[in-house]
């Protein structure tokens, strides 16, 4: 897994990763959003409605947490043994949106996610513990690395299944 010097470091590579995945969705027509291409496990719609709700969880954690409540990851409804059954909820929970009001609403909440780096001190950032949610998992990761494979990680690797999707749309 990627390392980062510092905060400013991972905030940079959130902001330029973020930029290149959702650009991506510029020329993708409307009606296309919900369009099914054999060899891509995603529409464009679900991809952006993944990232959006991986982005959502991790803010909700953090302010359950603030707020002195028991954080249950990955979500009440759903165990990591059932991620796909969380996927289908992301889905469900954006399907109603156009393309354009999912790329506002993913620039918004990587703002917020943005925000939250910057306002964490660097022991709650980079040291293991500093987080009853992040450490909820035998990995004890420390925070970072919780931002890191919800944000960076996913951006880098749906940036290629999108680019892949419109190849295959265009033959």
């Amino acid at each position: 897994m990627t390392e980062y010097k510092d905060r400013q470091e991972l905030i940079d590579e959130i902001s330029n990763r973020a930029k290149l995945f959702i650009d991506e969705f510029s020329d993708i027509k409307e009606t296309d959003k919900d369009k099914q291409i054999d060899g891509v496990d995603r529409t464009p719609a679900q991809m952006i409605a993944y990232q959006l709700g991986w982005l959502n969880l991790l803010l909700h954690w953090e302010e359950q947490e603030q707020q002195g409540n028991a954080v249950v990851t990955p979500h009440p409804d759903y165990k990591w043994n059932n991620l796909g059954g969380l996927y289908e909820s992301f889905y469900r929970q954006y399907e109603t949106y156009s393309l354009q009001e999912l790329s506002a609403m993913f620039k918004e909440t990587v703002q917020k996610i943005i925000n939250l780096t910057e306002h964490y001190k660097d022991n709650e950032l980079f040291q293991p513990g500093s987080r009853k949610w992040a450490s909820s998992t035998p990995s004890n990761w420390a925070v970072w690395k919780w931002i890191h494979i919800n944000t960076v990680a996913p951006f880098k690797s749906f940036r290629s299944k999108i680019r892949k999707w419109k190849k295959l749309n265009e033959s």
